[in-house]
């Protein structure tokens, strides 16, 4: 059973969602503000928020970032905007998924059951700790530290890295990161892959022309390695 945090201000939508997903077996609570939610999420810890980006009192993507500086929770937004460029916003500001309205409790379901096998309360075989060179990435704790010293993520970076991690010394294309990171199509989003990595870099003390870690193969992709292998 997961204990959900739904942040939704409209009553038709927010009681009848409610309702099916406690019937799905999970425990629900819901606020009807941003500000609401945000002291619910830190107060309670839930496993999961759900987020509507359309609340009375402020924009649900400001919300996230607002969330995303204090907490690892998992996010899914819930958007009855439906263009890339807005779904590559609202995960780009740490989303870790999306549903777009109107959606049935089903899907939503499934997409919560998704998340949750991916974040560090996911099943108990998820990979050990990596070890690459100096670099440590912990998928339970979401820790990473380089050189014995901690290295501040945000939840994406984590993320790319961590799958990035899980195929160690193999060049993994932008369109695989696109698809398993930001669970988003190819086409036109290879930059958000671009920005993230040059920021992933700038925190492991490196850069795109004097790599360590992250090693660029122009026109397939990046891999990870470590500094005493190379490229």
């Amino acid at each position: 059973m997961a204990r959900l945090l739904l942040i939704e201000d409209d009553l038709t939508i927010r009681t009848p969602l409610v309702r099916a997903l406690r019937e799905r077996g999970h425990a629900v609570a819901a606020a009807a503000t941003a500000m609401t939610g945000l002291r619910d999420a830190l107060d309670d810890r839930p496993d999961l928020v759900v987020l509507d980006l359309g609340l009375p009192d402020l924009d649900g993507r400001e919300l996230l970032r607002m969330l995303r500086a204090v907490s690892t929770v998992p996010v899914i937004v819930a958007t009855a905007r439906d263009d890339e460029r807005e779904i590559v916003r609202v995960l780009d500001a740490g989303a870790d998924d999306y549903v777009v309205k109107p959606f049935t409790a089903a899907q939503l379901d499934a997409r919560v059951r998704a998340v949750l096998r991916r974040g560090p309360g996911g099943p108990t075989g998820e990979d050990p700790t990596v070890v690459v060179g100096g670099l440590r990435i912990d998928p339970r704790s979401r820790q990473v530290s380089l050189d014995g010293e901690p290295v501040e993520l945000t939840p994406r970076e984590f993320d790319l890295l961590r799958h990035l991690a899980t195929r160690v010394g193999e060049v993994v294309t932008k369109r695989e990161l696109l698809t398993e990171v930001w669970q988003i199509p190819y086409g036109g989003a290879d930059k958000t892959v671009d920005v993230h990595l040059s920021w992933l870099r700038r925190k492991l003390g490196e850069s795109a022309q004097q790599p360590r870690y992250l090693h660029t193969v122009r026109g397939v992709g990046v891999r990870l390695v470590s500094p005493e292998v190379g490229g």
